[in-house]
Parts: structure tokens; sequence; C-alpha cells
């Protein structure tokens, strides 16, 4: 138990449980890290802003057009702006888990973006890359 605490757990259950104990364990831990609570639906970063409960990206007052796919990547850097997002993990996350070696995907896809997004794609300001690791999206 020790161990595994201080190798970052944040709770530990010894089997046989009960339900009702495991039940009060989960209601702590979404109490603690504020599940339930309404985050702001719109991300912001530069002047661009995703809104996730109307599925729009606008600059200033310009809505962009970005297909479903070019959504879900955007949104996905958008949750963490100023971390940089593993190739992997972005393929793994927009594509599923049979495309994580299919970079090129991944490459074309920020392309298209940042033709979109940014005031001059090829100096990219907002979605830049961290060479041979992935993307990072402006805070």
């Amino acid at each position: 138990k020790v161990q595994a605490l201080d190798a970052g757990a944040d709770d530990y259950l010894v089997k046989p449980f009960e339900l009702a104990e495991l039940l009060a364990r989960v209601r702590v831990q979404l109490r603690r890290h504020g599940a339930g609570k309404e985050a702001d639906p719109v991300l912001r970063f530069g002047d661009i802003a995703v809104d996730r409960a109307l599925r729009t990206v606008k600059r200033g007052d310009e809505e962009l057009h970005l297909t479903p796919i070019e959504y879900r990547l955007l949104q996905e850097l958008a949750t963490v702006p100023g971390r940089v997002l593993t190739h992997q993990h972005l393929l793994k996350e927009v594509w599923g888990l049979t495309h994580v070696n299919d970079g090129h995907y991944l490459r074309i896809l920020v392309r298209k973006i940042r033709s979109k997004i940014e005031r001059d794609p090829t100096q990219p300001r907002l979605l830049t890359t961290e060479l041979g690791v992935g993307y990072r999206l402006a805070q």
C-alpha cells in the first residue's frame, strides 16, 4: 500500500471491499478534483476561441470553418494550452489506436489547421512544432 501511494496513487482499496466503500471513495475523488463543476465551454488562445458547446472556432468575430477531424485535433490541443502533446497521443485521440504510426496524417492536418488559424502559416505562432516530439498550442 505504501509503495503504491508513494508512487503517486491517490487512494488504495484492499480486496475484498464493499461496493458502498468503493462508491464513497469515488465520490471523494470527484469532490476533490472538481468533477461536476461547469467548466468554461470556450477555450481561448491568442485571438482564437474554440466553443466546445457550439462546436465553433472563431478568430475575433470571424467564424472559421474546420472539418470535423480538424476540429477534433484543435480541441485536443486547446484543452492543454502551452503543453506539448506527442505525435502518438494526438494520433490515438484523433484517429484511434490503429493509426498511432501514421504521422503523415498529423502533419497534413496540422498544415491545414495552420492555414486557417495562423495570420502567417509559414511563421506559426499559435500552433508550433516540437521537433521529434509533437505539437504545442500557445497559451
